[in-house]
């Protein structure tokens, strides 16, 4: 998905025109990037903390040359995923994850449990296969 597909999809869920999505984006992710060149920590709860990292300085390696470099000393930003976009990427169920609010769609993925072979029927096939050899 990119900003664009990101903006329409934001427009359409709520109800706002793609121009009014594009400026709530544009002033999250402004809003994000002022706090972290402050060195400050945002944290959006269930979904993720983005925060700077330190890099020390270290010395590398030209990939053309070989020759050893000095790479100096930088900031990086970091992002850490919360427990809740975590349990959605990983095929979770979100109940897990704490109290949700009551305009948030909950998002339960876990298979039918009918859907999912018991280990009796698995042993049950197994043999069925040697039988057939």
């Amino acid at each position: 998905m990119n900003k664009t597909e990101l903006t329409a999809q934001v427009a359409k869920d709520t109800k706002l025109t793609q121009e009014q999505a594009g400026k709530a984006i544009d002033a999250m992710m402004e809003a994000i990037q002022g706090a972290l060149a402050e060195g400050g920590q945002v944290t959006l709860v269930g979904f993720g903390s983005f925060s700077v990292a330190e890099r020390a300085a270290r010395s590398g390696r030209n990939p053309r040359t070989g020759a050893e470099i000095q790479i100096p000393a930088s900031r990086i930003p970091q992002f850490k995923p919360g427990q809740t976009l975590k349990n959605a990427v990983g095929g979770k169920s979100t109940e897990t994850a704490g109290p949700q609010t009551n305009d948030a769609p909950k998002v339960t993925t876990s298979p039918n449990a009918a859907e999912i072979p018991s280990a009796k029927d698995n042993e049950k096939s197994i043999k069925d296969k040697k039988k057939k050899k």
